[in-house]
């Protein structure tokens, strides 16, 4: 009833466990890899993965990639990192939303559990975070936000499906973290230059639009990364998840000084 896409560059350590967790279920999964120098290929096909290579340029396009050229077996699409775990009670609960949609219903917005240390980070991580990562195929497409994605050109409406994956964003450690997150802060920091939602977007009832005005907007706020490291530790009560609570909130607070000072760069070389 649903295929399932799985972008992947070195993943060889966390593949298996997102294979394993589609597996019982899943009869139609794809991997869409970007040049992967470990065995992430050969644990893709062992797993009776359909494998196809396309090399990166934005999470956008690589999803866009998907949908335009592999060849899936049924309408449904859903999107997974190999970094994130289907668990039972999500599959049942987006599976209940696709048998009850009707022809009005382009996809869905979907929402993670942030691991770290085994500790569902869910004060510190603002839960829930909305991502469109469930679509019927030929009625949406994505479209680059920042450093990752979200829904482009869309012919139907987006539901949401509120029982959440799991997401284990730092099973490769925070060296790695923090070297893509000095990425994504630049990427970050040229979205919110580049596209300022309207200030009353702060006040949607739609997480997913709510979220997306309150990036763009808090980040104007002199002292915005510590305030961010009070707003999730303390306001969130975000010391109730231990030292695993702490640690990530500082580290967010980081990434948000970093878009911050890239922000500040990028408007002085402009004269803005």
């Amino acid at each position: 009833m649903v295929s399932v896409v799985i972008l992947t560059k070195n993943e060889a350590a966390d593949l298996p466990s997102c294979l394993n967790s589609i597996k019982p279920w899943c009869d139609d999964i794809h991997v869409l890899d970007s040049g992967s120098v470990d065995e992430t290929v050969d644990i893709a096909r062992s797993f009776g993965a359909n494998v196809a290579i396309n090399n990166f340029s934005s999470f956008g396009q690589q999803r866009n990639f998907a949908l335009d050229n592999l060849a899936f077996k049924y309408d449904w699409i859903l999107f997974l990192d190999a970094d994130e775990q289907v668990t039972t009670k999500f599959y049942n609960n987006f599976i209940t939303s696709i048998e009850q949609s009707d022809e009005s219903v382009a996809g869905f917005y979907c929402c993670w559990k942030m691991i770290l240390d085994h500790v569902w980070l869910k004060r510190c991580d603002n839960f829930p975070k909305w991502q469109f990562r469930i679509l019927k195929l030929g009625k949406a497409r994505f479209t680059d936000y920042g450093h990752g994605q979200k829904e482009g050109q869309v012919n139907g409406i987006i539901r949401y499906i509120k029982e959440p994956y799991l997401h284990y964003g730092f099973s490769k450690g925070w060296a790695l973290w923090l070297e893509r997150h000095n990425l994504y802060s630049t990427l970050e920091a040229k979205e919110r230059i580049k596209n300022i939602p309207p200030f009353l977007d702060i006040f949607s009832k739609h997480g997913s639009i709510r979220n997306k005005a309150l990036k763009a907007w808090l980040v104007k706020i002199p002292s915005w990364p510590l305030l961010r490291f009070f707003q999730a530790y303390i306001v969130k009560f975000g010391f109730l998840e231990g030292r695993s609570g702490f640690v990530y909130c500082v580290n967010m607070a980081y990434y948000e000084f970093l878009i911050k000072i890239k922000l500040r760069e990028s408007k002085l070389k402009n004269n803005i």
